[in-house]
C-alpha cells in the first residue's frame, strides 16, 4: 500500500500481532523511501447487504448500537453487550461468506441477546420482528415460557437418572456382601472335604484286616 506521509508505493512489514479475539492483525510497517512508519490492520472481508440494497462493512459498534436501545434499564454491562457482538459476528462469518444479508444478522442478534435478558430480547423481537398488536407480545412470552418449562423438565429428568444410578451402585455394594456370605459357605463346603478324608481312612483300615 501507499506510504501515508510521502505517497511511495510499497513498504515493509516490521512488525505483526495478532488481535485478542484473533479475527484481525495489527501490523507496523515502515517506507523504504522516507524511513517513518505506520500501522495498519487487516481483517477478512465481510459486508452487510442493506434492504435498500446498500452494502456496508460489518460493524460490532453496530451491533452494540442497536442492542444497547433494548438493554437500556436492564442488569446489562457494557462487557456484556461486547460479547454479544463477538458471538453474532462469529455466528454471521460461519457461514463462509463475505456478504451478509442484514435480515441474518438480526437473526444472528436473537438467540444470544435471549440468553442474556428476556426483557431486553423481547424489546428487540418486538422492533426486529414488527410485532403489531398484544397477541405478538403473548405469543413470544407463551413460547417462552413452554421453553423454560421444557428446561425444567429435561432437568429434572438428569437429576432423577443421577439418582437412579446412586442407588444402583449402593444395590452393588449389598450384592458385595452376599458374596461374602457365599464365602462362609465355602468355609462349610471345607468341613465337608474334611468328612471325606475321614472315609479314605476307613478304607485303609480295610486294607489292614
Amino acid at each position: 500500500m501507499f506510504c501515508p506521509f510521502c505517497r511511495h508505493p510499497d513498504s515493509r512489514v516490521v512488525d505483526s500481532r495478532t488481535s485478542d479475539d484473533g479475527t484481525s492483525i495489527r501490523r507496523r510497517r515502515q517506507c523504504p523511501n522516507c524511513g517513518r512508519r505506520f500501522s495498519t490492520t487487516e481483517t477478512a472481508s465481510l459486508n452487510v447487504v442493506k434492504r435498500n440494497g446498500v452494502t456496508e462493512p460489518f460493524s460490532r459498534d453496530k451491533i452494540v448500537s442497536g442492542v444497547r436501545k433494548a438493554c437500556q434499564g436492564r442488569p446489562v454491562t457494557d462487557g456484556d453487550l461486547a460479547v454479544l457482538a463477538q458471538r453474532v459476528e462469529e455466528t454471521v462469518r460461519s457461514s463462509g461468506s463475505s456478504q451478509i444479508d442484514a435480515n441474518d444478522i438480526g437473526l444472528a442478534i436473537l438467540a444470544p441477546l435471549r440468553e442474556l435478558d428476556e426483557v431486553a430480547f423481547l424489546r428487540f423481537a418486538s422492533v426486529y420482528q414488527a410485532f403489531e398488536s398484544l397477541e405478538d407480545f403473548e405469543d413470544a412470552i407463551g413460547q417462552l415460557r413452554i421453553d423454560h418449562r421444557d428446561a425444567a423438565q429435561a432437568a429434572g429428568t438428569v437429576t432423577a437418572g443421577a439418582g437412579a444410578s446412586g442407588s444402583g451402585t449402593a444395590g452393588s455394594g449389598s450384592s458385595g456382601s452376599g458374596s461374602s456370605g457365599s464365602g462362609s459357605s465355602g468355609s462349610g463346603s471345607s468341613g465337608s472335604g474334611s468328612s471325606g478324608s475321614g472315609a479314605s481312612g476307613s478304607g485303609a483300615s480295610g486294607s489292614g484286616a
